[in-house]
């Protein structure tokens, strides 16, 4: 039994080695030379004498064809595939070519071929030729050493938790208590570079932190674990707190997330660092990302009107977490994740109990 196939749409693979001829109303399994199982040449193909060629009584090419020829003998030859992705390959290259043709697959003795009119079969058979040639060799195609990216939709949970706190400013007075001011920090209130993270100025300031840490926080928990990612990309946020405290003397005051939104992109763009060992093209891996993710802060980090201290110390925070992230793999194993998790809880909450006590008690 057979049937007619029609995919638009695949992957690329390459070419047999020799292609053979069969009828389609009889199956004739593809020729597989000793040595080499289905491969095929199609150098050595040869268009058969007119009067030996098959016949094919189901309609080629495009529906309005069918109709047309429904009552027709139509002449067709056929060239073995040795897969369906493959058949989907060729099929796409010879539509490119404007040659059409039909998938077929027998389950008799599951085998695939693509089906094509004989005036077309010999610029068919140059056409995969020079596909064969076009494709062959590609330094490109190489198997990653790590699985693709993945989006962790646990950030849902930090999106959740930054929305809670914005509630709870509305009804409590938390700026003063958790602010970013560099004059505090000095003079002991450590907990500012933690609880800032958690404060927003307005509703358009939350929903811009909101949108973009919810797609960077993702990659970054999908790349190195849910717990780890987010705890290396919130002391990240710690990290940019830090810069403009270090760099000045003059007071400083900020508030938001953006600091730990421009270290989870310093994570994503060295998280490339895992390709150092081992690979031959790890220089260009490396510095593609970095590069990317240089192009990323500039655009998302350098806005007038921000704290660009603060992006820039979470940006370089975040490159050097992912750097040594990367560098040892079992960081986002189980029971890391979960131990990661927990210190990132604890470090949430600790903050704000000092500081909402020490507030409170005052005088």
């Amino acid at each position: 039994m057979k049937r007619s196939i029609s995919a638009p749409f695949s992957n690329m693979g390459f070419i047999p080695q020799n292609p053979s001829l069969a009828t389609s109303s009889e199956t004739a399994p593809a020729h597989r030379p000793a040595g080499s199982p289905g491969h095929v040449n199609l150098r050595d193909t040869s268009r058969p004498p007119a009067d030996k060629l098959p016949i094919r009584r189901k309609a080629l090419l495009s529906p309005q064809a069918r109709a047309k020829t429904k009552n027709m003998q139509i002449l067709a030859l056929k060239i073995p595939v040795r897969s369906r992705r493959q058949a989907m390959d060729w099929s796409l290259v010879l539509l490119s070519q404007e040659i059409e043709s039909v998938i077929d697959y027998s389950q008799e003795d599951d085998t695939w071929a693509l089906t094509v009119a004989p005036e077309h079969y010999d610029k068919a058979l140059a056409a995969l030729q020079q596909y064969q040639l076009e494709n062959r060799g590609w330094t490109w195609r190489q198997t990653l050493p790590v699985p693709g990216w993945r989006f962790d939709w646990s950030c849902t949970a930090w999106l959740f938790l930054v929305l809670v706190f914005y509630w709870l400013q509305g009804q409590v007075a938390l700026e003063p208590a958790g602010v970013m001011d560099s004059q505090a920090v000095r003079a002991g209130q450590w907990w500012r570079l933690f609880t800032a993270v958690w404060l927003h100025a307005d509703l358009a300031h939350l929903a811009t932190n909101s949108a973009l840490g919810l797609v960077l926080l993702g990659l970054v928990m999908g790349r190195f674990g849910t717990g780890t990612g987010l705890l290396a990309a919130y002391l990240a946020g710690v990290g940019g707190n830090l810069l403009p405290l270090l760099l000045s003397t003059a007071r400083h005051q900020s508030l938001g997330a953006s600091g730990m939104i421009m270290g989870a992109l310093g994570l994503n763009a060295l998280s490339s660092w895992t390709h150092w060992r081992g690979d031959p093209h790890r220089t260009r891996l490396v510095l593609g990302g970095l590069g990317a993710g240089i192009l990323l802060f500039v655009l998302l980090g350098l806005t007038p009107g921000t704290d660009i201290l603060a992006h820039l110390g979470g940006f370089l925070s975040g490159l050097v977490a992912g750097a040594a992230l990367s560098l040892f793999p079992r960081s986002s194993g189980p029971k890391t994740n979960l131990i990661n998790g927990f210190l990132f809880a604890l470090l949430v909450i600790l903050p704000w109990c000092i500081a909402l006590k020490t507030f409170t008690t005052k005088p």
